[in-house]
């Protein structure tokens, strides 16, 4: 059940408790000075969820937006027999409830304990008023999410399974952390369902090409919840779709049924 958390308020020697929030760094709240964080402060309202709450429902009135400040959620939508389409995972710094319709136009559930700072649409237009450089910071974020949709359109038209996997496994890395290190770790908090899902695929063509991945050296898997990338480059190129002919595995553009050439 979630769970209002309190916010202290600002003391005369610090600016409130936005300024230490770790997902700052990473949020459109980045955008406010220091000296400003108070204000913004006082229209949040901290929440916490456990794995599998939701808490946006697909067609309730869009009263809030939502900052994800720890955890990582599903974004999905639900059909009329209520089978779910995961549309996208949002994590540290991702802001939801941007869409202008008057109602969600989809639901959010926390795949793991969640905490995100809740803002009434009214207050948080009062203080857009106030810093521009907000509002502008959040139009940024709108265009992101369209380029991000165009993106997604491509994966699924147009990419075979081998190219979809290293997409998204190479846009895990990006939203974890700078991605610096020979060996980069990335945690896949949902499940190989909702990843399948997401991509369009069956969850047997994702074990399958994960455990490509794996025996062709270009990734670890120390549990099924985190991944480590071993050959980012050659992850980079496959997700751009220039891997040699050779190297693609028998899965055509439309379809996820592996050839008969294909062994995990």
């Amino acid at each position: 059940m979630h769970r209002p958390l309190p916010i202290r308020p600002a003391s005369a020697h610090d600016h409130g408790p936005c300024s230490s929030c770790d997902a700052r760094a990473q949020s459109v709240c980045s955008a406010i000075e220091d000296r400003d964080l108070a204000r913004l402060a006082e229209v949040a309202v901290v929440r916490e969820f456990g794995k599998g709450e939701t808490f946006i429902e697909e067609g309730d009135p869009a009263r809030d937006f939502f900052n994800i400040t720890r955890g990582t959620v599903k974004i999905f939508k639900l059909l009329h027999d209520g089978r779910q389409q995961v549309t996208g995972f949002a994590g540290i710094g991702h802001f939801l409830g941007l869409a202008v319709s008057d109602t969600y136009a989809f639901s959010a559930e926390a795949i793991e304990p969640v905490q995100l700072c809740r803002f009434s649409r009214p207050k948080l237009r009062e203080v857009l008023h106030d810093f521009p450089a907000l509002e502008q910071r959040l139009l940024e974020t709108a265009c992101n999410e369209l380029v991000a949709a165009q993106e997604q359109m491509l994966l699924l038209g147009r990419k075979t399974a081998r190219e979809r996997v290293a997409t998204f496994l190479v846009a895990r890395c990006r939203n974890t952390l700078p991605c610096t290190q020979p060996a980069e770790h990335v945690a896949l908090p949902m499940t190989r369902s909702e990843i399948a899902d997401y991509l369009g695929l069956t969850i047997e063509t994702v074990s399958r090409t994960l455990s490509r991945f794996k025996l062709d050296r270009r990734i670890a898997t120390p549990s099924n919840n985190e991944v480590i990338i071993l050959d980012r480059a050659w992850l980079d190129s496959t997700a751009a779709g220039h891997t040699p002919a050779s190297a693609i595995s028998g899965v055509s553009r439309h379809s996820d049924r592996p050839a008969a050439t294909i062994r995990s």
